[in-house]
């Protein structure tokens, strides 16, 4: 298997694990310093080290029925970066349907997830999350 198609591999890992609730295990394939960045002005906006990433996973996972489940519909991948578009699908504690679309750009090194770059409708987000 190509590095390429490794890379493309951990990432759909990844997602599967998180996508099942399976939180430790999508977070093992993150690097030790990994960071995960959220677009926007949301109140879940900004730069997260790997276990502010973690906490801020688990509260969201809090509020939802089954957690939230991230569907990738596109990949492309290049030297230790790959590309991800998706959509999310979650049912919240509240009744409100959390149905996102996403980019994320997923930096790879040594077999691990070291940064993630997240754009999605950050309007929806205010909508289901709140804002800060």
């Amino acid at each position: 298997m190509s590095q390429t198609d490794n890379n493309k591999k951990i990432v759909k890992d990844f997602w599967a694990a998180f996508s099942a609730s399976r939180f430790d295990e999508a977070l093992g394939l993150l690097s030790e310093d990994a960071t995960w960045w959220v677009a926007g002005t949301t109140n879940i906006s900004g730069t997260y080290t790997k276990a502010q990433f973690a906490d801020l996973v688990a509260g969201v996972s809090e509020g939802t029925e089954g957690g939230i489940q991230v569907t990738p519909t596109q990949m492309t991948a290049e030297e230790g970066r790959v590309s991800m578009e998706a959509t999310s699908y979650g049912l919240m504690k509240d009744g409100k349907e959390y149905k996102n679309i996403y980019h994320f750009m997923h930096d790879l090194s040594d077999g691990k997830i070291r940064a993630v770059r997240e754009y999605m409708d950050t309007e929806h987000v205010t909508e289901i999350f709140g804002v800060g």
